[in-house]
């Protein structure tokens, strides 16, 4: 049996949700907004409101299978992140390390410059929020999907690299550092 799936979600006060059948899908909201998801066919998404909790299952008849079981926690899994995301929200805090780099919003597009020729111009995602403070970018929303897709898509814009730790790193990122050459004695 899966350990993750059969343990149910527990829903705080303030988010609603509503599962469609008919379309097959979830929808969540709270104070930080709103996600939708399809659910697959082979997982059945109960809720109940007098326990303010959702609990998912599969057929007994493919509790053998791996790939069915595989399937129910994960589905239980995401539907965990959408709830903790219209919550709680999800945050990741991006530094820019480099002089003269730097990081600025112009109209619904983050602007980098990070010793590139030209700037780089990234749009915004809907439903991802980025505020610039300084060398610090923090990156947050409902959707942990999107917001960690808009992070990593920052950050490979100018890997930090080893020798001097330039570049673009999550701000609780160890950057593994070298030695240069050694001119001898």
């Amino acid at each position: 049996m899966s350990r993750i799936g059969k343990k149910p979600i527990s829903v705080p006060a303030g988010v609603k949700v509503a599962i469609d059948p008919a379309r097959s899908s979830i929808r969540v909201e709270g104070p930080k907004g709103k996600l939708e998801r399809a659910l697959r066919p082979e997982v059945r998404v109960a809720w109940s409101e007098s326990e303010k909790s959702i609990a998912c299952s599969i057929d007994p008849a493919s509790i053998e299978d791996p790939q069915m079981r595989a399937y129910w926690g994960l589905t239980r899994a995401l539907i965990a992140s959408m709830v903790k995301g219209v919550s709680a929200g999800f945050e990741k805090k991006l530094e820019i390390v480099g002089v003269g780099w730097n990081a600025k919003m112009q109209g619904m597009n983050l602007v980098l410059n990070v010793g590139y020729a030209d700037p780089v111009t990234m749009p915004i995602p809907a439903g991802v929020k980025v505020e610039v403070a300084g060398a610090i970018v923090t990156v947050s929303g409902p959707d942990a999907q999107s917001v960690g897709q808009f992070a990593a898509a920052m950050r490979s814009k100018r890997k930090p690299e080893p020798y001097k730790g330039k570049g673009v790193k999550y701000v609780d990122e160890v950057i593994a550092r070298k030695q240069g050459k050694a001119f001898g004695a």
